[in-house]
């Protein structure tokens, strides 16, 4: 599903030069639930930026399921993210103003899914992740785990290669971020979608099947 072959990225802070990543080498296969963790500042969020098309690496191979992105044009990575990745982002990342069947449909439109097939795929995602009946409510209108549900319909109704998960349960309390990392493992199990964290969430790490640690850049 993901292979990535000696992966380097260097941000530059007007003279600094600050190496992120120093030569990463991660596989990933398809169905896997993978923890990518690490302290602050060990480049785990920038190689998740990275194999979701996000960013791009300074050296080093991204392939993913056999498409080369590393050196692909803007225009290439974003409809590859567009068609095939899911994202789950910690501050969840809905527009406010949308509905939860809204938000979930957005990223469907980008896509070019067809209204008919669009409708259905949200409703059927939403009744997934157990909000059936709130599609009509807007964010404020959810809690915190509810709007964090909404955001993982709107990764899986784009039927997604891969799901990025950064940080998922970090606005979450503890019981929250359990029931949500168990609705994961569920959608993991039954329809065998990969999901890689980027998490320094003890909790996450228990639910994973595998953890990549990383420590200044480099996988410990």
């Amino acid at each position: 599903m993901i292979s990535c072959e000696n992966i380097k990225r260097i941000y530059h802070t007007g003279e600094t030069e600050v190496h992120a990543l120093r030569g990463v080498s991660l596989r990933v296969e398809p169905g896997e639930f993978v923890a990518i963790s690490g302290p602050s500042g060990s480049g785990k969020s920038t190689l998740l930026n990275i194999l979701g098309c996000l960013d791009k690496p300074d050296a080093g191979t991204v392939v993913l399921n056999g498409a080369a992105l590393e050196s692909a044009s803007d225009r290439t990575r974003t409809a590859y993210r567009c068609r095939h990745m899911g994202f789950v982002f910690q501050s969840f990342n809905l527009v406010p103003v949308l509905t939860a069947f809204e938000n979930v449909t957005l990223g469907l439109t980008l896509a070019g899914v067809s209204g008919a097939e669009r409708r259905a795929r949200a409703m059927d995602a939403l009744g997934e992740v157990g909000l059936a009946g709130m599609e009509h409510r807007r964010p404020a209108r959810l809690s915190g785990g509810q709007q964090q549900r909404v955001a993982i319909a709107r990764a899986l109704a784009k039927q997604p290669l891969v799901v990025l998960a950064d940080e998922p349960t970090a606005n979450l309390d503890s019981d929250t971020g359990y029931a949500i990392l168990e609705l994961m493992q569920k959608l993991n199990a039954e329809h065998g979608t990969t999901f890689v964290f980027s998490t320094h969430d003890p909790m996450v790490m228990e639910f994973s099947n595998r953890r990549v640690k990383l420590r200044d850049g480099l996988v410990e």
